[in-house]
């Protein structure tokens, strides 16, 4: 059976292989394998043989010092022919270190925390500490500009860059909008109750990032397929999720893993699939300067990594024109 561990204790092959969950707080590490998905079924008819294997599987086997809460809840059985909810099991703890392992930073501070007693943003770990308004940063990241321009050997004071400083700290601010976002405010209760238990997918949805470590645009497009378990999303709600997690600094790989969990944590369906096709200029405009390259990625999560037949339907959908 699987099992969860914490972050310091898995291999860089098992990293790699593991959710990246540094934007939910609430959801720890989701242990998922070749082998040993989150949610499967074993066909796309809406028969389940989990609900079947849950009643007589034995419990799942806990690495010593982890939590009985962290362990993440695959399945939930639901009567009848209905598809098992793929569901994160969220916690807002943190496990104790024994002193043996690197302290890794997974609770998300509150007005509690040192040093962040008049902060009014928390939700995000991607930011170690943010003023009360992202305006705030304005004068700093102009003047952070204007010594950029200057390293440049250019004159900051001339006529045409007076005012680029001020105009290249609002521009960074609204190409990373999406840290002033979170699932929660996005969906605003747009999540429906609906007896709707076939594929959902909304596809080529326009998606602009930054990549963090160059610090140039990449762009693209996304599309999101899901199996609903009575409950379906506000179809808009789909590209606003898509922008939470592209207006930040990002690489595609996360981007593509960050959209499926939320879906899941929005609709808790019976299986997510996401796929992202970028363009990046860090590839185009330096170093080897391939103008054709395209880049895909995607996250198969439930039914669409276990069912051979749903992942084929789902790329099928997204590829046709």
């Amino acid at each position: 059976m699987s099992f969860t561990r914490q972050l310091s204790e898995m291999s860089a092959s098992e990293l790699n292989d593991a959710i990246d969950d540094t934007n939910f707080p609430q959801a720890h590490i989701l242990s998922r394998g070749r082998n040993n998905s989150v949610c499967s079924t074993s066909s796309t008819s809406g028969t389940s043989s989990l609900a079947d294997r849950a009643q007589t599987s034995q419990p799942e086997e806990t690495h010593p010092g982890t939590p009985a809460e962290d362990i993440v809840a695959p399945v939930v059985a639901v009567a009848g022919n209905q598809r098992p909810r793929l569901i994160l099991k969220t916690n807002g703890s943190t496990p104790e270190s024994d002193g043996t392992q690197p302290k890794t930073p997974m609770t998300p501070r509150t007005s509690t925390t040192p040093g962040h007693e008049k902060c009014t943003f928390h939700h995000d770990l991607e930011l170690d500490h943010k003023p009360p308004t992202r305006e705030a940063l304005l004068p700093d990241m102009a003047r952070s500009y204007r010594l950029l321009l200057g390293g440049l050997g250019e004159n900051p004071d001339r006529q045409g860059l007076i005012k680029t400083p001020e105009r290249a700290a609002k521009a960074m601010l609204y190409f990373t909008k999406g840290y002033d976002q979170s699932l929660e405010d996005v969906l605003n209760g747009a999540v429906f109750d609906e007896d709707h238990d076939e594929m959902v997918v909304v596809k080529d949805i326009e998606m602009f990032s930054m990549c963090e470590h160059h610090l140039v645009p990449f762009y693209g497009k996304v599309s999101i397929g899901y199996l609903p378990c009575n409950k379906i999303l506000g179809l808009s709600k789909l590209a606003r999720i898509v922008e939470i997690f592209s207006r930040r600094l990002q690489v595609q790989e996360r981007l593509t893993k960050q959209i499926a969990v939320a879906v899941t944590q929005a609709v808790q369906p019976a299986g997510v699939a996401v796929v992202v096709e970028g363009v990046h200029m860090c590839m185009v405009m330096r170093g080897v300067q391939k103008i054709n390259s395209k880049t895909v990625t995607s996250t198969m999560l439930g039914v669409f990594r276990d069912d051979p037949k749903t992942r084929e339907e789902f790329l099928n959908l997204v590829n046709s024109k």
